[in-house]
């Protein structure tokens, strides 16, 4: 009855090859079209901005009977829903400035990221070190977008081209591989 299950689940490995795939190609054209992708990705992060504050702002409201540090949540969401309100307002002006704003997301979010860590240690959690680590990169490459733009751009659309080609690979290996299971399921 269990291999009925499983034979179940991995009937539509072939929708996640399907994925990977296009996340290929979607690699592929942000390679080849930079300046498009660009355009689009800035639209995208603009409504990511906002969507993102506002997730993070009832999070932190929600919580702040129970976490320490609500008010470092809250002041994150805000900001970010300040930022997504003025890139979907100014959608010129966030293509032109838009390393500026992540660079200056990254680096709120990665001294915030900073201060929870400190938390989490107060709390006697551990693995505290990795996310202060983590902090500590984020500062530092938010440092160099915000030091210079146009690195910043470039650096956006590389990380968005490598993400989705990494990504897609990984969807492919993968629904190869649970094709080869459910084959030998049957």
């Amino acid at each position: 009855m269990e291999t009925d299950y499983v034979q179940k689940k991995l009937k539509n490995w072939w929708l996640l090859l399907l994925s990977g795939i296009l996340f290929v190609f979607l690699a592929v054209y942000i390679f080849r079209q930079p300046l498009v992708s660009y355009a689009a990705l800035s639209v995208l992060f603009a409504v990511t901005f906002l969507v993102a504050g506002i997730f993070e702002a009832v999070y932190a409201v929600s919580s702040r009977n129970y976490d320490d540090g609500w008010g470092w949540a809250l002041f994150g969401g805000i900001i970010h829903i300040v930022f997504g309100i003025f890139l979907i307002s100014f959608p010129v002006l966030t293509v032109t400035v838009l390393p500026v704003f992540v660079g200056s997301v990254i680096l709120i979010r990665s001294l915030l990221a900073a201060f929870h860590a400190f938390s989490i240690k107060r709390a006697g959690i551990a693995g505290w070190g990795w996310i202060l680590f983590s902090a500590v990169i984020g500062i530092l490459l938010a440092i160099m977008m915000l030091a210079n733009p146009v690195f910043g751009g470039f650096t956006i659309i590389i990380y968005t081209a490598v993400s989705f080609l990494m990504l897609g690979i990984v969807q492919i290996v993968l629904s190869l591989r649970l094709k080869r299971i459910s084959k030998q399921l049957k």
